[in-house]
């Protein structure tokens, strides 16, 4: 009996485990492309490698523009420069900077699918989180 009953106090402590454990799903469900300033100069497109000013926080519903708490940025520091369309960077990134003009200015609110997705990423994006960045174009060769 005492068996038993530990064995069903093991079963419903799993499912309070793996309930808890469990990280909901983001509502943003496709990529949302902003454009905050059009750009004038040279356009991104595959093939391209580009050269961007950044700044990532995690979509928050309830923040101001949903920008929840910074994860990264490289304003104040160098450039960040990558291969477009080379699935070197998040599918939000490749999608949402393909088309941009040197000088424009971006929002991109990005879905965990197209983000880093169950996986999260280190100690600072959890699993299915939606993302979104501020992206300034600064060159494209």
């Amino acid at each position: 009996m005492k068996t038993r009953l530990f064995a069903i106090a093991l079963c419903f402590a799993s499912v309070a485990y793996a309930q808890a454990d469990t990280t909901p799903a983001s509502p943003i469900t496709k990529l949302e492309i902003i454009d905050v300033k059009a750009g004038s100069g040279k356009e991104a497109i595959a093939g391209s490698t580009v050269t961007v000013h950044y700044t990532g926080w995690l979509f928050d519903a309830k923040a101001s523009k949903n920008r929840g708490a910074q994860f990264d940025s490289s304003i104040g520091k160098s450039p960040f420069n990558f291969p477009l369309g080379a699935k070197r960077v998040i599918k939000g990134w490749d999608t949402g900077v393909t088309g941009m003009k040197i000088g424009g200015k971006r929002t991109l609110i990005i879905p965990s699918e197209l983000a880093y997705g169950t996986r999260g990423a280190g100690n600072v994006i959890p699993a299915n989180a939606a993302l979104v960045f501020d992206i300034e174009l600064l060159d494209v060769k």
